[in-house]
């Protein structure tokens, strides 16, 4: 590389950014700075794209215009300098870019200063890149450059500044709630921090701020939100992160319909302002039950059908053993019917059979109705041509259709069938991206069972409160009662949710005994919660929506770290900046701890 003497700005300022000028600014002296995206040198002539944030300009160097300083300067000018060019905005006639938003223009350059050079980057920066992510990652500062990048973190930034104005509109006030708190029990691992002066005692990075949100109820706060900062420590996925943020908000006063209402006319505000969207008021509301029902998820995306059918009582009496086996244990049977594929390849088939494996499936039964109306099937032997016929007819079966069974305990039928309507409507290519629809789930069950705890976890968090007509069944039936908890999903991605907050100390005291809590036990892990209800709390409810996720599905990204400044991996690391890293030995003294392995 060039060893070139970086100039200053010498009082020098910017007029505009490269993307913000058009023809309205021809004739204008102008001053634009950024990053060289491309030099062209057509000997008498040299040409420079050069981008900033708000897009890519198209500069000219003639020597006649510019000087032979400024010019021989252009001549040695490389991908990513930085530089200022002062000149003039010219039309360019007939020469127009159709694919730059400036390509209309062009600016002839009188002066130019290099303000720092740069190394060859290790990839292109360029929209839609095709670098392996990891050598993205590891040079975030250099991927962040790219166009597409950049508009997704400038329409988070548009979104969040829209979330702020929608709520401060409405009476809603932003408080911060502590980052540093105590460890609670229930949901996923936390982040602990060690205390330097308390030797042995630990604080918790917030999952998030439930208690302190509630605890700003009680102090006659009313209306509260913040665009919060929580931790978990969770295996991450593609729409899961260590670290993330969420639009937290509690309201006093209220039931169910009063934050459904606020949400929805947030949501679709936020929806027309970022992307033109116009979300259709009131979004639809499913419970949990038909949910699961239906779709086999209780996050169901609903842009397509194929959902699930209950045929339990169809088989029952058949002569198929791995149905009649299922249902003699309490268990259920249950298909999807996948129109249009009953010559789906058997080897295709046994993929999906694989597939289902992954999700708790001891197998996937089949029955083809083949274009003529004949059967093709992995039991068809086991049963009558009437009996055949009554399941087409419950599976709402025609020639030409697909139709996968699934049998086993409820949950493992719902879950392997729910995800096999997914896989299938992506290979089959059934769902239409362009769509955006929104949805609530409604009533969750408000506890359920762990195998590995042996009991009753709350299926939210235990401040939920129940269905009142429910109450009556906590110490009795706990696995009937429902919650007044609220999921808002887009297209098959719960974006976040809520409930209505148990505000009476005796409804608490029993969810936590019904959790398998002592007294004292609760006491210790939520003492001052409960301290707090002694002194007047009023009704209040709340919800959390994902602003990762809620950016992701708005940009139409794959993934949330494309829509994060400074993501981490899947094992919880950054490639950048190689964190989590050891300490020295003098550190982990004065925290009184020692690493043992």
């Amino acid at each position: 590389m060039v060893t070139i003497m970086a100039e200053s700005m010498k009082g020098l300022k910017r007029t505009h950014r490269c993307g913000e000028l058009s023809r309205a600014n021809v004739g204008e002296t102008v001053t634009v700075m950024g990053w060289v995206q491309k030099q062209r040198n057509k000997g008498g002539l040299i040409f420079v794209d050069l981008r900033d944030r708000a897009g890519i300009l198209q500069v000219i160097f003639e020597e006649s215009d510019c000087g032979k300083e400024n010019f021989e300067k252009a001549e040695k000018l490389r991908s990513e300098f930085v530089v200022a060019v002062t000149g003039k905005v010219e039309d360019r006639g007939g020469a127009v870019n159709e694919n730059l938003a400036t390509g209309q223009i062009e600016i002839r350059a009188a002066g130019l200063r290099i303000l720092s050079e740069a190394e060859t980057p290790p990839f292109p920066i360029e929209a839609d890149s095709r670098t392996k992510e990891e050598l993205r990652l590891k040079y975030r500062y250099l991927d962040l450059r790219r166009p597409d990048l950049q508009r997704n973190l400038i329409l988070r930034s548009r979104i969040a500044a829209a979330i702020r104005a929608f709520l401060c509109e409405e009476g809603f006030l932003e408080i911060e709630t502590p980052i540093l708190n105590k460890s609670t029990p229930e949901g996923a691992r936390d982040y602990l921090v060690p205390s330097r002066v308390h030797p042995g005692a630990f604080y918790a990075l917030p999952q998030s701020p439930q208690i302190f949100k509630q605890l700003l109820m009680c102090s006659g706060y009313d209306r509260y939100f913040q665009i919060a900062r929580c931790f978990r420590d969770e295996d991450l996925r593609a729409d899961r992160q260590p670290e993330f943020t969420q639009v937290d908000l509690e309201m006093s006063f209220v039931d169910v319909d009063d934050v459904i209402d606020a949400t929805e006319r947030m949501v679709a505000r936020v929806c027309r302002e970022a992307i033109g969207l116009e979300v259709t008021l009131p979004i639809t509301r499913m419970t949990w039950q038909e949910a699961m029902n239906r779709f086999g998820s209780d996050k169901p995306d609903t842009r397509f059908g194929m959902e699930l059918q209950d045929v339990s009582e169809v088989v029952r009496d058949c002569g198929f053993g791995v149905f009649t086996t299922a249902l003699e244990a309490g268990g259920s049977v249950r298909g999807i019917n996948v129109k249009g594929q009953a010559e789906m390849p058997r080897k295709k088939i046994d993929a999906l059979t694989e597939f289902a494996k992954g999700y708790g499936a001891k197998g996937l039964a089949y029955l083809s109705v083949m274009p003529d109306g004949s059967y093709k099937s992995s039991f068809a032997k086991f049963m009558t041509q009437e009996q055949l016929e009554t399941l087409v007819k419950a599976m709402k079966g025609e020639a030409g259709d697909l139709l996968l069974f699934a049998a086993d305990r409820l949950k493992t039928v719902w879950a392997v069938l729910g995800a096999l309507r997914i896989e299938v409507a992506k290979q089959l290519e059934l769902i239409d991206d362009s769509r955006f629809d929104f949805l609530w789930v409604t009533e969750f069950p408000q506890f359920e069972w762990s195998d590995e705890e042996e009991r009753y976890v709350a299926m939210h968090h235990p401040f939920t409160m129940p269905v009142e007509e429910d109450l009556d069944l906590l110490e009795t039936e706990p696995g009937r009662v429902r919650a007044k908890a609220y999921d808002i999903v887009l297209n098959g991605v719960e974006l976040g949710g809520g409930s209505v907050r148990i505000f009476q100390s005796d409804v608490q005291e029993r969810m936590f005994q019904a959790l398998g809590f002592t007294k004292e036990k609760a006491h210790e892990q939520f003492g001052f919660l409960m301290d707090a209800f002694r002194y007047g709390v009023p009704p209040h409810a709340g919800l959390a929506i994902g602003l990762d996720r809620f950016v992701m599905l708005l940009v139409g990204a794959e993934s949330i770290r494309e829509v994060i400044a400074f993501p981490k991996v899947k094992d919880a690391s950054c490639l950048m900046s190689e964190a989590p890293g050891g300490v020295d030995e003098k550190q982990l003294e004065e925290l009184h701890l020692k690493v043992t392995s």
